[in-house]
């Protein structure tokens, strides 16, 4: 099998929504100056473990930044090699050979090699590490180093997503030889290295030099991020220059941006969706009727237009975007019905219904608002919401799958099974409500091998209808990556759209003009 270039239908419905809002024009690349981030997701429990990044902060600092995994999706949605140069599978997708870059040293000068692809992705499959990533990993049955430069992966079962899962940013690269100290100290092969880290505070980078992708990408001299979780302190940090790009743009002071010369925002569409997770094994979330009572609780196109001011679209309560090949446009649509509501909670034998809901900053700008136009819609509905405001810092410890209802969001994912396998296996970390399904699982593992794409759709489908009408996610909205940045920064054409920040990789792709 040929390797796989990003299917067509995604490519060109992503490079249609990833053009900056600004109209500016483009400059040339230049290689100097600082980078200074102010970024949302910092925890004082924050590290180099891959393993354990959720947020932002980590994420473009980590990812971005600091480490390489073997793939990367381009700014136009194509899948291109990373440390890997090339892959091809079996004519069943089960068994994959990855091509590995030479030349490459981590930045303790030691090679990269295939050594350091196996000891790597067996960091998550550590039963203690609780990696989100484990679910993509554990279906490698056998890892083979074929030479320094080649490894062959063999599956449980055929999955045509495979190159794409490769690119997770939880995947980082670590030397083998002392994967404890890279963890501990930011030991990676990414284009820029670590000068100092202070946890939820602040992170110095310093761009490495001679590295592989000289000429293609990095063009700072350094990088600053500063950990800013609170909204209002980031866009005071931009807007009297103290950062030079932030994410999470409170859409309220966008009149504000817009006004300011020197400011300029960038919003992409994506798969980014806002979502309010139930724990399924707790009462009275392991009730359907009452799950599907609150779906229909909410008003959300009210959510779209209040909370994103516009900037995104009202979602059906299953995690595939508008941006997914397999998005099922057509899905009879889960709508604000209080009668509806209503008779549901009779028929699981509720008169009404007293519930807590915990929500935060941390979770998605807006979400204490969300949260209380949430709480009105629903009184009509015989239910009362007791918003819970919980602090940001801890919140993803703390909160999220561990309170029976929450906040939340997701970035979603370029491909139908790699945000299926994420966020609803069976057993996954990152499943945020524990609901399982025997036909949801069986069509997602099916789907998986399937290299039929009319298949694979109709599989898709009934698998975001399952979700929608029988799933623990009220999914109320999807969102636009709204970044706010000064216009001394450049950027590409394309700006990537899988994350917020370029899919995370301003640090490599942009330039100070």
């Amino acid at each position: 099998m040929p390797q796989l270039s990003r299917r067509g239908l995604l490519k060109t419905g992503a490079a249609a929504g990833l053009l900056s809002v600004t109209g500016l024009p483009l400059r040339a690349q230049t290689r100097g100056g600082t980078l200074r981030l102010g970024l949302a997701g910092a925890n004082t429990s924050d590290s180099w473990d891959g393993r354990t990044h959720s947020d932002t902060y980590m994420i473009v600092t980590a990812y971005g930044a600091v480490f390489d995994c073997l793939t990367e999706i381009a700014a136009n949605g194509e899948l291109v090699g990373e440390l890997a140069t090339g892959w091809e599978s079996t004519p069943d997708a089960k068994t994959w050979t990855f091509d590995l870059r030479q030349g490459v040293t981590f930045h303790n000068g030691q090679p990269f090699t295939a050594d350091d692809v196996i000891a790597s992705l067996k960091l998550h499959l550590d039963e203690d590490a609780k990696s989100a990533a484990r679910p993509i990993v554990a279906p490698i049955t056998e890892m083979k180093k074929l030479s320094d430069h080649q490894v062959q992966f063999t599956l449980e079962a055929g999955n045509a997503d495979f190159p794409f899962l490769m690119s997770d940013y939880h995947l980082l690269m670590y030397p083998h030889q002392n994967v404890e100290e890279a963890i501990a100290k930011g030991i990676g092969t990414g284009l820029y290295k670590v000068e100092s880290f202070d946890p939820g505070v602040r992170t110095l980078l310093s761009r490495v030099d001679g590295h592989y992708k000289d000429g293609k990408a990095g063009w700072f001299d350094q990088v600053e991020v500063i950990a800013i979780n609170d909204g209002s302190a980031r866009m005071t940090a931009l807007m009297t220059g103290q950062v030079d790009a932030v994410n999470n743009v409170e859409f309220q002071v966008e009149p504000l941006l817009k006004a300011n010369p020197n400011l300029a925002l960038n919003e992409v569409t994506g798969n980014q969706h806002y979502t309010f997770p139930m724990l399924t094994d707790l009462s009275p979330m392991d009730n359907l009727k009452v799950r599907q009572a609150l779906k229909h609780a909410v008003r959300r196109e009210e959510m779209v237009e209040k909370i994103l001011l516009g900037h995104g679209a009202v979602a059906n309560d299953h995690p595939i975007g508008p941006a997914n090949q397999y998005y099922h446009a057509d899905l009879e649509q889960n709508d604000y019905d209080p009668e509806k509501s209503k008779a549901l909670l009779k028929e699981a034998g509720l008169d009404g219904l007293s519930i807590d809901l915990s929500v935060s900053e941390a979770a998605f700008a807006g979400a204490i608002d969300a949260g209380l136009l949430y709480q009105a819609s629903a009184k009509d509905c015989g239910i009362d919401i007791n918003v819970v405001q919980e602090p940001a810092d801890g919140y993803w410890s703390n909160v999220w799958i561990k309170k029976p209802w929450c906040a939340s969001y997701w970035s979603g994912r370029v491909t139908e099974d790699w945000m299926f396998t994420l966020g609803y296996e069976t057993g996954a970390a990152w499943n945020d409500t524990h609901w399982q399904n025997d036909r949801f699982q069986t069509l997602l593992k099916d789907a998986r091998a399937e290299l039929d794409s009319d298949k694979r759709r109709d599989m898709y489908h009934e698998m975001q209808a399952l979700c929608s009408k029988e799933g623990a996610t009220a999914i109320p909205m999807y969102a636009n990556f709204v970044d706010g940045y000064n216009t001394k920064l450049g950027h590409p054409e394309v700006v990537g759209n899988v994350f917020d920040l370029d899919s995370n990789r301003i640090c490599e792709r942009w330039w100070m003009a």
